[in-house]
């Protein structure tokens, strides 16, 4: 999945696949993880918020199921 860097201190880039609503999110620590399935509109307000790892945490993590794939 293609992803684009993004401005965090958590996050190093994001990635959206529309056809199978997967988020890819790279963080510092080095870990890849893909959350499915998240809707376009999640991602939109993930790469619009303030804060990349805050938004995540509030509106991610629980509530999508994920995967490590690197």
């Amino acid at each position: 999945m293609r992803r684009i860097p993004v401005s965090s201190r958590a996050v190093v880039s994001v990635g959206y696949d529309a056809g199978t609503s997967t988020l890819e999110v790279e963080y510092v620590s080095g870990g890849v993880y893909r959350y499915s399935p998240v809707p376009r509109r999640v991602f939109d307000g993930l790469l619009a918020a303030d804060s990349i790892g805050t938004y995540l945490t509030t509106h991610v993590k629980p509530h999508y199921p994920y995967a490590r794939v690197g």
